[in-house]
């Protein structure tokens, strides 16, 4: 299949790049500069120069790709992108897969598909683009909606592994849930979506793994050898020293599954759950990718 895909340098695209290209499909890589097109060329793709708000760009690689990836959301950028892959794709009914997010639903004890939204203010900007894509007549339009995703030393848990001075700085008091997923089960996950999704469907990528951030902290702690183990903090103080609407967005207490994304696309996620690369100082060193 010939893939468009967006944001293929990126923490979770580079994967999916790889993903998509080990199970034979050819990749045009729409990239911000030389630089980065010769990064996705090294791995297998063609690289296209350009950005995703240049409609006639966008509508013309769409158009003569067989499905698209768009991983490179972003609330400056989606509105044009959505507009020229549906008008280039028109009633074809080829697949575009987009991406959303779990904090989509809030806090939630069991998070599926058919949970009520509960977007906070950081991500409120998804709802637009997320229903223009299961909207759409004429497409097979889906989205994957990530949990947090962490794997090859990256990811948001970089929050707590890279405050270990004086213990592990928490997230709030780090009782809440955090769902999780690794980067390389979710490329699999927009692979499958891609190849057979159902239309207007949204996937949730998560694996199973729900520990609490306490729990994270915890097996840094011990991976890292911190030896005054954790720091909680208050609410407040992580909203002062993050941002009100990224903290709020971390304190959300979710939990999942991905019973869904198993049940009618096939998926297996198989990665060691988080807690276990954590304890094992797997996430010692340097980031592979800070997004």
């Amino acid at each position: 299949m010939k893939v468009l895909l967006t944001g293929a340098t990126g923490y979770i695209g580079s994967s999916v790049l790889s993903r998509l290209l080990s199970e034979g499909h050819e990749v045009t890589a729409l990239v911000r500069d030389a630089t980065k097109a010769r990064t996705v060329e090294e791995a297998g793709a063609r690289g296209l120069v350009g950005d995703v708000t240049d409609a006639v760009l966008v509508a013309e690689a769409a158009s003569v790709a067989d499905g698209v990836i768009h991983t490179a959301s972003t609330p400056e950028g989606d509105a044009a992108f959505i507009d020229a892959v549906l008008g280039a794709f028109g009633g074809s009914g080829k697949p575009f897969v987009h991406t959303g997010g779990i904090w989509s639903y809030g806090t939630s004890s069991d998070i599926t598909e058919q949970s009520p939204l509960d977007r906070p203010a950081l991500t409120a900007w998804r709802g637009a683009g997320e229903a223009r894509v299961l909207g759409a007549t004429g497409v097979r339009g889906t989205v994957v909606a990530p949990a947090l995703v962490y794997g090859r030393a990256g990811g948001l848990i970089r929050l707590l592994t890279d405050e270990t001075d004086g213990g592990v700085r928490l997230i709030g008091d780090g009782s809440q849930h955090w769902t999780t997923v690794d980067v390389d089960d979710l490329a699999a996950l927009y692979v499958l979506a891609l190849e057979k999704g159902r239309p207007g469907a949204t996937y949730i990528g998560a694996s199973g793994q729900n520990p609490t951030v306490r729990e994270l902290g915890e097996a840094i702690a011990a991976g890292y050898d911190v030896a005054e183990g954790v720091r909680p903090e208050s609410d407040d103080d992580t909203r002062a020293r993050l941002g009100e609407a990224f903290a709020d967005a971390l304190l959300l207490d979710e939990q999942a599954s991905g019973a869904t994304a198993r049940t009618e696309l096939g998926w297996a996620p198989v990665a060691r759950p988080l807690v276990e690369q954590l304890a094992a100082g797997e996430y010692l060193g340097e980031s592979v990718a800070a997004h």
